[in-house]
């Protein structure tokens, strides 16, 4: 498989780039700057990222060029290109102007092939405070803006370009074309990163990885754990045992509807009622992380108790995607835990089996790719994501039955009004949030005092940043009116506007 490197230097677009490319139906992969791979000879070029540091600074990234530069076409974009300009003996500065947000090319060299298809003017985005002043000898300027000289260059006798801009954003109009431009024409890349060749080439290798053994996975209905499934199903058949937990933190009838659709798939599952195993686990938890650990370790000793009763079960099968696999890799040290709930990291000791994670190269879109090419329906494909947890992380502060029980009826009218409104595909992920606070209403002539509940609308890509959806005034109005009439217990209903970052998708 034609292969492009990114090596990441911290930046906060480097998914962006990956998802661009993979767009092109040209696999890549993202590894820190400082932990280079072995190039094989299916890597057809190297791309680094941005990043937040200078290169003037005396903790900045510094990458290995020797196998790099000269050997395999490269494409420097920001920090990279920056930092290659000094490298080479340039001269880069704080900027004495503002190089943030739009701007537009003034120059454009027609006979770059990088640039081959863009027109003077094209509107591109930048982000950086410093700027390349000066570049040495031998680095051609091949694009301007009104602002910066060299906003793009590239290395005369040798494939190694750079830009000062991003194109990876869709801010930037002509930055898939660039990109193609790279890839596709420079690079050569052979454009055969489809979901048929990635179903075709994963279900060999997991016969060939598996062999003649069983494999355990935990179902949890969403997309990731349902495709890993349907997958595994398709290269090994019966010998795939699935569980599905119902920890009590599931929405509203989910249970028995997921189970029942699996069923239907013909998928080998079993279904384990575990709530109250996961209530006395919570017993008392109001931190977030707390919560979190808590349900993982139960999970972990529910799932262990089951697969110890499937006979000669040597692999657990996990629904890791890419992005959980990134996101555990750090540029400079350990990366700030957010939230623990990644898959990437293991097993806990006692459990004496190997893992199998068919995902792990995928991003979420491309999972629903290969989920529609493996005729996994929409009504499951098509769901939103729901975190790991469940509704444990929408009830801030101590879980109980009774606060679940009203989150999962405000949830399911948010939700299944979603879908009789016609908006629920045209939403990423939405939920409902029971907020620690009760509030003063009145019903009737009665004085109230009640709960309030939040509800969580976003749009986005891959969860990596989101906006708070403008969903229609008469629907909230009208949501708003059904939830409080018909939960007992809840009397306030709030919007959430905030977007990602600085907030996340979930409140916990």
């Amino acid at each position: 498989m034609d292969t492009i490197i990114i090596l990441d230097f911290g930046s906060q677009y480097t998914q962006l780039i990956a998802r661009k490319i993979r767009e092109l139906n040209v696999y890549c992969e993202i590894h820190p700057y400082n932990k280079i791979p072995q190039l094989s000879p299916d890597v057809r070029g190297v791309v680094f990222s941005g990043s937040p540091f200078s290169c003037n600074a005396p903790d900045a990234p510094i990458p290995d060029l020797t196998h790099i530069k000269g050997r395999l076409p490269l494409l420097a974009v920001c920090y990279g290109a920056q930092y290659l300009a000094k490298w080479g003996g340039g001269v880069v500065q704080q900027s004495s102007t503002r190089e943030y947000g739009r701007a537009n090319l003034t120059y454009i060299d027609t006979e770059s092939p990088l640039l081959k298809g863009i027109a003077v003017g094209s509107q591109v985005w930048m982000s950086h405070g410093d700027t390349i002043q000066q570049v040495p000898s031998g680095y051609r300027c091949i694009c301007s803006t009104g602002d910066v000289r060299y906003a793009g260059y590239q290395i005369e006798g040798e494939p190694t370009y750079a830009i000062q801009f991003h194109p990876e954003v869709h801010h930037s109009v002509d930055g898939l074309t660039l990109l193609r431009n790279f890839v596709v024409d420079i690079c050569r890349c052979s454009q055969n990163w489809t979901p048929e060749s990635f179903v075709e080439t994963t279900v060999a290798q997991l016969r060939r990885q598996v062999g003649d053994d069983t494999v355990v996975l935990g179902l949890s209905g969403g997309v990731d754990s349902t495709v890993a499934a349907v997958l595994l199903n398709k290269a090994i058949g019966r010998r795939l045992h699935c569980i599905f937990v119902d920890n009590g933190l599931l929405r509203k009838n989910e249970f028995q509807n997921v189970l029942e659709s699996y069923r239907d798939m013909g998928l080998n599952v079993k279904g384990v009622d575990a709530r109250e195993q996961f209530y006395g686990a919570l017993r008392g938890l109001t931190e977030p992380e707390k919560k979190r650990k808590a349900i993982g370790k139960t999970f972990v000793d529910v799932f262990d108790a089951e697969a110890k009763q499937i006979a000669d079960a040597k692999w657990l099968a996990q629904g890791t995607i890419y992005p959980d696999v990134i996101e555990s890799s750090s540029v400079k040290g350990p990366s700030q835990t957010i939230k623990s709930h990644h898959n990437v990291g293991g097993l806990p000791d006692y459990m004496k089996l190997q893992l199998v994670e068919p995902l792990r190269s995928l991003f979420k879109d491309e999972v629903r790719r290969v989920g529609r090419q493996l005729g996994v329906k929409d009504s499951l494909i098509g769901r939103h994501p729901f975190p790991g947890p469940g509704l444990a992380i929408r009830i801030l502060g101590e879980v109980t039955p009774e606060k679940v029980h009203i989150l999962q009826e405000v949830d399911d009218i948010f939700v299944q009004g979603l879908r009789d409104a016609g908006l629920y595909d045209k939403v990423w992920q939405a939920g409902a949030i029971l907020l620690p606070i009760q509030s003063v209403g009145v019903m009737g002539d009665e004085r109230t005092y009640e709960r309030v509940v939040a509800l969580r609308a976003v749009e986005s890509v891959d969860g990596m940043t989101a906006d708070w959806c403008h969903l229609p005034y008469d629907f909230l109005a009208r949501v708003s009116n059904d939830i409080i009439n018909r939960v007992r217990g809840v009397n306030r209903v709030c919007y959430d506007i905030s977007s990602k970052p600085p907030a996340t998708i979930e409140w916990e």
